[in-house]
């Protein structure tokens, strides 16, 4: 592969912001009028719908360690391929002109995949497929062309300006961009019945109960900012003369007995005869029930993405259960990560084919398990004895040890 015929590097800048979308009552920065109706499909209904997404998972814990952990499991743990496949072996180590390697461009797409429901990827080669290159294009500054044959890429959404915009057509359609090399976008998007254009995320039933996690979150900050101090009513014997008079004892009150501000209400009330001055305590019974909403939405989080609790790191507090673990990983494997690791290599392998000239139906992900429950040191017909199944001690492929199989994957073991 010749890295100086990869030249192409995308045009994207970092978005600002400063209002609220999505509904979500989440202080999303926003500003602007979007991109002018009639360019591109918009997504969500002010086209800012990625935005919302991405600021739900910075605020909710559980919600952004399940999309982290998805990806990282999806994106596997490296490639195998036959030792033959040298162009192919290159492209793996070295996807793209900024170092990146395939698995590290897989996991981008597949991190944009669970938060967005979205995932774009841009392909470069030449007219003489000397070399295949992959970029990946942050899918919130990616819009589907009213045509619905291109991606339009922009910094900001929220400022869009046509003569910022960058067009690349959707795979398989290939176009010379400046460079004077050939490119192309592959889409990926969930399906969801009555949205044409874009996916939407798994776990869209539970934004809800993300936004519930990220309150009950506040609330605990608050309690502990105010040093989990009571809330109350400080009643204040003391006559007046006028209003401002009234403003100013209470101030000072307040910088004497609150400690923080807004934790105390303070009322001043002129009594008959003696000092009537006392603190009246607002009690709170429902702190229960703020710590059941709470763990209530964590279980909802988990239910909507589809996903496991102890591979979430939810369960780690009840005592560390590697079996369970392991359990649960290979239920997430056959459910969630073959398929989704099918549906983005799909293409990949496609273009290993026609670009590279090599199998690329050979190119598979490796699998590593979170946890081992056998000694790396064992060989596999000793494992495959202690789990009870047949075995052959005179297999030549049962004579590796697990560290081999585990990490390589039988068909690079020499």
């Amino acid at each position: 592969m010749e890295k100086s015929k990869i030249n192409y590097t995308p045009k994207i800048f970092s978005p600002r912001a400063e209002s609220s979308i999505g509904g979500l009552g989440l202080p999303i920065q926003v500003g602007g009028s979007g991109a002018k109706q009639g360019e591109v499909w918009n997504w969500g209904s002010d086209n800012l719908f990625p935005l919302a997404l991405s600021l739900l998972s910075r605020c909710s814990t559980t919600h952004r360690r399940i999309i982290n952990d998805k990806a990282d499991y999806i994106s596997g743990a490296g490639f195998s391929l036959p030792d033959e496949a040298i162009r192919t072996k290159a492209f793996v180590e070295e996807a793209n002109s900024q170092g990146e390697s395939l698995r590290q461009v897989l996991n981008k797409l597949a991190f944009d995949k669970c938060l967005f429901g979205n995932a774009f990827v841009e392909v470069v080669t030449d007219s003489a497929h000397s070399f295949l290159a992959l970029f990946h294009q942050d899918a919130s500054r990616c819009r589907l062309a009213k045509d619905s044959g291109r991606v339009v890429l922009h910094h900001d959404w929220t400022r869009y300006q046509r003569s910022e915009a960058v067009s690349v057509p959707l795979y398989p359609l290939f176009e010379q961009g400046a460079d004077g090399n050939l490119h192309t976008m592959i889409h990926y998007k969930d399906y969801e019945p009555m949205f044409s254009h874009y996916g939407v995320p798994p776990y869209i039933a539970g934004m809800n109960v993300s936004t519930i996690a990220y309150k009950t979150d506040n609330w605990n900050i608050s309690r502990l900012d105010n040093s989990f101090q009571l809330s109350g009513v400080m009643l204040l014997d003391g006559g007046v003369e006028s209003e401002e008079e009234a403003e100013k004892l209470a101030a000072a009150a307040q910088r004497k007995f609150s400690g923080k501000p807004g934790q105390v209400m303070f009322m001043v009330k002129e009594c008959d005869d003696g000092d009537n001055s006392r603190f009246i305590p607002i009690t709170s019974t429902n702190e229960g029930d703020w710590r059941e909403l709470h763990d209530q939405a964590t279980g909802d989080i988990v239910i909507a993405h589809s996903w496991f609790r102890s591979l979430s790191g939810l369960d780690y507090a009840g005592g560390f259960s590697s079996e369970r673990i392991l359990h649960e990983w290979e239920v997430a494997l056959n459910t969630v990560i073959l398929g989704e690791q099918e549906e983005l290599m799909e293409p990949i392998r496609s273009l290993v084919s026609t670009i590279l000239g090599e199998d690329g139906s050979r190119l598979e992900i490796v699998n590593r398990p979170p946890s081992r429950s056998k000694p790396l040191y064992m060989r596999v017909w000793e494992a495959r004895k202690a789990d009870g199944l047949d075995y052959d001690p005179t297999n030549p492929e049962e004579q590796y040890y697990v560290a081999q199989v585990t990490k390589y994957g039988l068909k690079n073991v020499d």
